[in-house]
């Protein structure tokens, strides 16, 4: 069976980005932005974002491209004879559909807070009343349940479309949307009233701060963070590899990626801190600064609840364009496996990914005794560490190794590939660094991890 291209380079990019844009981008890229001394803090992650991140994509296209397959079978392709490279397979599946397990509970709260917003069910309530709606809607099964399974349908349903038609298609038009969408909501944000103490808090570059709050720290945040926003480790990224030709290096496809993943977390910031600083909230990470802090802004703004339904369109098209990638890649792990139909690859796995996202569902309500990293955390907690500090290292370090290694496929085969096509081509002078220092960067980031979760 011919594998399906994509039709234009425009529709790789968007949807490579897609993959890499998500919700840390959001609720985690601002709030370390803002604690560890705004635009000081961005250098560095730029500077980690290029010699970290960059060059695992480039890889992870290459491995892609070369196989012509899935991250279930690119490495049976490529790997010499003998060797136990394949093995990985299982790691790479089991991370895609573990990231699916929470990202689809995610992606419901997206929709469910987008009608929420809508229906003016936030208007009057203070900051109280807003974490109520939030708390009632966690303790909620049923609604729950409802809002997860219209993400997995929907997302499942562009896909069963097939690649041009579908995933490209639509991916394209909600990652246009999300960033004609981010524009709005930044510029609505830094003119508004008191907003420009909110852009000096996060943009004037403020070393003092930053070694206040802990050079070391600040470098491992901006190190962790270029490392996870671009989803690499588990062949997410390399599928899309699978669906290009060789007219464009691959280097240069990454760099535009990398670009629009960091436009959108700017961006991000750009609307949240004018914001809250205009309103005199103060602004918190994580899922507490999307759905306690926000809609508290919203509340006080001017046409707040028009301001506010936008803003969760702009998130949920976040969550999907990443759902919509993923789902990509988990039917190619099907299709290439079994040899079964598009169509077969989409129900048998429908039905899959809802039952695995069950105990994420019900860990905020019937299944709320179950504490698996501590007092207080939950099953997507879990989840999201076997993911981000688990398999996206040490998939990362699989690829890595892969392709340096004369072991594996080998330098000269990952540079020729790489650098085929017109553009930016990868630099023959970064070998010793990619086969020898990368490899511990990434080693130091996983144990880290550990330690700042377990005895931070």
């Amino acid at each position: 069976m011919k594998r399906e291209k994509f039709s234009s380079r425009l529709g790789f990019i968007l949807i490579s980005a897609g993959c890499s844009i998500g919700l840390g981008n959001v609720w985690r890229f601002p709030y370390i932005t803002g604690q560890y001394g705004g635009a000081a803090f961005v250098l560095i992650y730029l500077f980690f974002l290029l010699v970290l991140g960059l060059p695992i994509m480039v890889m992870e296209f290459s491995v892609g491209r070369a196989s012509q397959k899935s991250a279930a079978l690119s490495f049976d392709v490529l790997e010499p004879k003998g060797t136990k490279w394949h093995w990985y397979k299982y790691g790479a599946m089991a991370g895609n559909y573990l990231l699916m397990m929470f990202y689809t509970t995610i992606g419901g709260w997206m929709v469910l807070y987008f009608l929420k917003m809508a229906r003016g069910e936030f208007t009057g309530l203070d900051q109280a009343g807003v974490q109520g709606v939030f708390g009632d809607m966690l303790a909620d099964p049923l609604v729950m349940f409802i809002a997860m399974v219209f993400v997995v349908f929907v997302c499942f349903g562009i896909c069963i479309k097939g690649l041009q038609d579908g995933v490209e298609k639509i991916t394209k038009v909600m990652m246009v949307s999300l960033l004609i969408l981010m524009l709005a909501l930044a510029i609505r944000s830094v003119t508004l009233a008191g907003g420009q103490e909110g852009l000096k808090f996060y943009l004037y570059p403020d070393f003092g701060k930053m070694v206040e709050n802990g050079l070391s720290e600040a470098i491992f945040a901006a190190m962790g963070q270029s490392f996870f926003t671009l989803s690499l480790g588990i062949g997410a990224i390399a599928i899309f590899g699978s669906y290009i030709d060789k007219q464009r290096s691959l280097t240069g496809e990454a760099v535009c990626i990398t670009l629009l993943d960091t436009f959108v977390a700017l961006m991000a910031g750009f609307i949240i801190f004018p914001a809250c600083f205009a309103y005199n909230v103060n602004p918190d990470s994580g899922p507490n600064l999307i759905f306690i802090t926000l809609p508290n802004v919203f509340n006080a703004m001017g046409g707040g609840r028009l301001w506010g339904a936008l803003f969760f369109v702009f998130m949920a098209f976040a969550a999907l364009s990443t759902i919509i990638a993923v789902f990509e890649n988990i039917i190619s792990f099907a299709i290439d496996l079994t040899g079964c139909s598009r169509k077969k690859a989409v129900l048998v796995n429908f039905f899959v990914i809802v039952i695995l996202s069950l105990p994420c569902v019900f860990g905020y309500n019937l299944l709320s005794g179950i504490q698996p990293l501590g007092s207080g955390s939950t099953i997507l907690d879990l989840e999201d560490f076997i993911v981000s500090n688990n398999l996206l290292p040490l998939g990362s370090l699989v690829y890595l190794l892969f392709c340096t290694s004369r072991y594996g496929w080998g330098w000269d085969n990952f540079t020729l590939e790489a650098n085929a096509g017109e553009g930016l081509k990868f630099p023959k002078a970064v070998r010793f660094y990619v086969s020898y220092i990368l490899p511990l960067i990434v080693l130091f980031i996983f144990v880290q991890g550990y330690v700042s979760k377990f005895f931070g």
